[in-house]
């Protein structure tokens, strides 16, 4: 109906003045596109009425089926010109039709999309961790260790992905200590090796693959510090060192051998130190419902002329009490160290137990004996709403838990019991102490990326050198509040 006035207003436009045909004046043409607004008004009104008409009859007067596949038709008038152009809303659906045209898909997992091609060859994904900390210590002869403090564990960025069956990459910055920190950063090969199983190698600055609590990530440790085991048995350089770590997979285990220097840092003056470290884990026994865990590991350090200092001030009661550690006193002339340590543990439905000892050996120059620190803790948990305990056979570590009923979804979310005892001993130096603390806590995991902790220490330390020497004990509070994905 709108088409054919308008085009005999057209013809009789023309023909009444022929020179028209060949240049329109502006008066004509702007005569021309009021009367088309004329026309798409009227229309519009009558569309407008028929839909009110249509609103007001019984439902089952409407076939869906011809609603839902009718389809909508656009009426562009001739000469009209584009008053309005495509809002945000409308650029937004066209970008994701483009998307879904060309095959790429979305997966939500642990809190954050996981980005697919359409012939399945690029992946990516966001990944990040947000640990926040509350403690507060008391009980201690001296004031200075009775501080209540606030700090962020961590505070991650970063991102993952991989091209084809074989590459990958990852990439993680920190920025818990209001510092941009490089951690994990590496790219990655990995490819099956017949019926034996697969493996992997990774080049990169690279987190260490040491004792069961120095493996598992801080989103994933049952306490809301790692074992003095992994924080005291430890190369100087830290838990991470740029270098190539290939690992090897079977059915029951994993290997892994790591060659580094150093961490990643800004002194190109001086040689890294280098260290050279293995780890083994086997699970003797494995069903859906039980794991028997065994492992082992060792690395040696070579120093370097620069990092010749190995003092140590290791966590014992809580990270963010700066004054509650146990110490070495200061000690320098390294020349390199070797540890070692054995893990045994494993889980029965939602209980778990592991064990794990570790020894280091510092070399001194001048003749000076060996430096010898001890370290060893056992630990366990149980989860009340018979949850399994979040143990990844593949690296022998804790990973994150699949929560059977999410609070989500209605469900009570996982709540874990835990409890541990540690001992951490550098009396071997003149200048060392001595430390040990009991801890119970309780775990509540909202779902699987989600989770509250909190932890009650009964600490004994007994320092030799430093502020807080002679016998001291007392308590130590904390809460977390994580996120992660």
């Amino acid at each position: 109906m709108t088409v054919f006035p308008t085009a005999c207003a057209v013809v009789a436009l023309v023909a009444a003045t022929p020179a028209l045909a060949q240049t329109p004046s502006q008066d004509d043409l702007a005569a021309l596109v009021r009367q088309q607004a004329a026309e798409i008004a009227a229309l519009k009104a009558r569309l407008d009425r028929l839909e009110g008409a249509q609103a007001a009859a019984p439902a089952e007067a409407v076939p869906p089926v011809a609603l839902a596949s009718a389809p909508q038709q656009v009426i562009t008038p001739p000469f009209a010109p584009q008053l309005v152009s495509p809002g945000p809303a409308e650029r937004d659906i066209g970008r994701a039709r483009d998307a879904n045209a060309s095959g790429v898909t979305t997966e939500w997992g642990a809190g954050l999309p996981v980005f697919r091609s359409a012939d399945g060859v690029f992946t990516y994904k966001p990944r990040g961790r947000i640990l926040t900390d509350v403690s507060s210590t008391f009980g201690s002869r001296y004031a200075g260790r009775n501080i209540t403090t606030t700090g962020m564990r961590a505070l991650r960025l970063g991102l993952e992905g991989g091209v084809g069956t074989h590459f990958f990459y990852q990439f993680e910055s920190d920025f818990s200590e209001n510092e941009v920190d490089i951690v994990t950063a590496f790219i990655g090969w990995r490819n099956r090796l017949g019926k034996i199983g697969d493996y992997d190698v990774r080049a990169g600055h690279l987190f260490n693959d040491r004792s069961f609590e120095g493996s598992t990530g801080s989103d994933s440790t049952p306490f809301m510090e790692r074992t003095v085991v992994a924080t005291a048995i430890i190369p100087q350089r830290g838990f991470y060192g740029i270098g190539i770590m290939p690992r090897v997979f079977w059915k029951s285990g994993h290997a892994s051998l790591t060659v580094t220097g150093d961490r990643v840092d800004g002194n190109q003056a001086n040689s890294d130190s280098r260290t050279v470290l293995g780890r083994v884990h086997w699970n003797p026994i494995k069903t859906d419902r039980g794991v028997l865990h065994l492992g082992a590991w060792g690395f040696d350090e070579a120093l370097a002329s620069s990092a010749t200092a190995l003092t140590r001030n290791t966590v014992i009661g809580g990270r963010f009490n700066g004054a509650l550690r146990v110490s070495t006193g200061a000690l320098t002339g390294g020349t390199g160290t070797t540890g070692y340590g054995v893990e045994v543990g494993g889980y029965v439905g939602p209980l778990w137990l592991m064990g794990e000892a570790g020894r280091r050996e510092a070399r001194l120059d001048g003749g000076r004996p060996d430096f010898v620190s001890t370290a060893w803790s056992v630990s366990g948990g149980w989860f009340l709403t018979g949850d399994l305990p979040p143990y990844n056979p593949r690296l022998g570590s804790f990973g994150q838990p699949r929560v059977l009923k999410s609070i989500f979804d209605g469900g009570p979310g996982a709540i874990e019991l835990t409890a541990r005892y540690e001992d951490l001993d550098y009396t071997n130096l003149l200048t060392g102490g001595r430390g040990w603390a009991a801890t119970v806590g309780a775990n509540w995991y909202l779902n699987s990326f989600i989770r509250f902790q909190f932890n009650v220490a009964h600490w004994n330390t007994d320092n030799r050198a430093g502020a807080y020497t002679g016998p001291d004990d007392g308590q130590t509070v904390g809460t977390r509040i994580a996120v992660t994905f």
